[in-house]
């Protein structure tokens, strides 16, 4: 699955997510409902804008368009932010170091 893929899918799953159907979903960004079908089924991809609107709109980052919300990824983000807390700031350093090192494969 390449970017544009990523982001459009994030797109249609958030709207899911949220309940809304395409006509709700797209008078929350202002866009048209055939412009936001178009995007969900990858025949073009959002500006800058648009993402910067829907981020906007449903208090989220860019970043978060292109995580697939399961429940699954929601406990283990849970968990690791569980287990991050009862670290030392010298151990969130070295983690945060790991993590970009393997974001970067």
């Amino acid at each position: 699955m390449n970017y544009q893929e990523l982001i459009n899918s994030g797109i249609k799953n958030l709207r899911k997510s949220k309940n809304l159907t395409q006509e709700e979903f797209a008078e929350k960004i202002d866009i048209s409902i055939q412009g936001l079908s178009n995007i969900e089924r990858n025949r073009y991809q959002p500006t800058a804008e648009t993402i910067d609107k829907i981020c906007r709109v449903f208090k989220i980052t860019p970043y978060e368009l292109l995580l697939p919300k399961t429940k699954e990824n929601e406990d283990i983000i849970k968990n690791i932010s569980l287990m991050l807390k009862s670290c030392s700031k010298s151990k969130l350093k070295k983690i945060y170091e790991i993590i970009n090192i393997l974001i970067k494969l």
